[in-house]
C-alpha cells in the first residue's frame, strides 16, 4: 500500500515564500514519478509540477514557472515543492502524488492535502 504524508502548509502573506514535504512509503520511491497539484475552492484540482523518478526531468504549469521549484530526495523518500513569491491566487489545497506506473505519470496515489494560504 503507497501512502503519502504531506507537511509544511500554512497561512503567509504575499511574497512570501513556503515549503510543502511529502514522505512517500509502501514501495520503492525512487522508481515513480512524483507530483504535486491544488484545488482551491470552488474549482477544480489542478497540476502545479511533476518530477520523473531520477529527478532529472521537472515541468511545471505555467502560472507558478520561476516561482515554485520541484526537488526530490530519494534517499529519504521525500518530494518537495518550494514556493516563492507567493500570491493570494496560490491560495489551495495541496497535494502530493504519485505515478502508479514507471514511466507513467498516472497519478494513482494521493496524499490527503495540505492548506496553503496566502493573504493580501
Amino acid at each position: 500500500q503507497v501512502q503519502l504524508v504531506e507537511s509544511g502548509g500554512g497561512l503567509v502573506q504575499a511574497g512570501g515564500s513556503l515549503r510543502l514535504s511529502c514522505v512517500g512509503s509502501g514501495r520503492t520511491f525512487s522508481s515513480y514519478a512524483m507530483g504535486w497539484f491544488r484545488q482551491a475552492p470552488g474549482k477544480e484540482r489542478e497540476f502545479v509540477a511533476r518530477i520523473s523518478a531520477s529527478g532529472g526531468t521537472s515541468y511545471y504549469t505555467d502560472s507558478v514557472k520561476g516561482r515554485f521549484i520541484i526537488s526530490r530526495d530519494n534517499a529519504k523518500k521525500m518530494v518537495y515543492l518550494q514556493m516563492n513569491s507567493l500570491k493570494p491566487e496560490d491560495t489551495a489545497v495541496y497535494y502530493c502524488a504519485a505515478a502508479g506506473r514507471i514511466g507513467v505519470p498516472d497519478w494513482a496515489y494521493w496524499g490527503q492535502g495540505t492548506q496553503v494560504t496566502v493573504s493580501s
